[in-house]
């Protein structure tokens, strides 16, 4: 078993700041966080007047851990104990689900919660629940 850290305030720190870049996209665009979705409408077909938006978001997800690494000098260290085979085939279940409950973590979790949106609850109350049944069943059964 991967011992996992209890990093309240960091944890607290990155949800604000979740919380408050989610507002500040709503507030200059009138546009939701959904990251799966920003992402899904860089593929054709897609808008002209939003790519360059959509192009800033993406950049600025990949931007930040190369901007820690520069200011800080070093990285949170990471470990995924998984073989590429699951790690391609969680990601790919994790891309239909996105897809198919319209939206992701960010997009129902975070945007869709605070706007009282009950798919949003559904999708959030779903996805909660298989997470937490399957580190359940990966920390207890294997």
């Amino acid at each position: 078993m991967i011992a996992t850290p209890f990093t309240p305030i960091a944890s607290l720190l990155g949800g604000a700041l979740i919380g408050l870049s989610a507002v500040l996209l709503m507030w200059a665009t009138g546009r939701i966080a959904g990251v799966s979705g920003i992402a899904a409408r860089l593929f054709p077909p897609y808008e002209d007047r939003e790519l360059a938006g959509r192009l800033a978001f993406v950049t600025g997800l990949i931007a930040a851990p190369i901007l820690v690494r520069l200011v800080t000098g070093s990285l949170q260290a990471q470990t995924v104990a998984a073989a590429t085979p699951v790690l391609i085939v969680a990601g790919l279940l994790t891309g239909f689900g996105s897809v198919w409950g319209n939206g992701c973590t960010s997009g129902h979790g975070v945007c869709g919660l605070s706007r009282l949106s009950v798919r949003s609850l559904v999708a959030t109350i779903t996805f909660m629940a298989t997470g937490a049944a399957t580190v359940f069943m990966i920390r207890h059964w294997s």
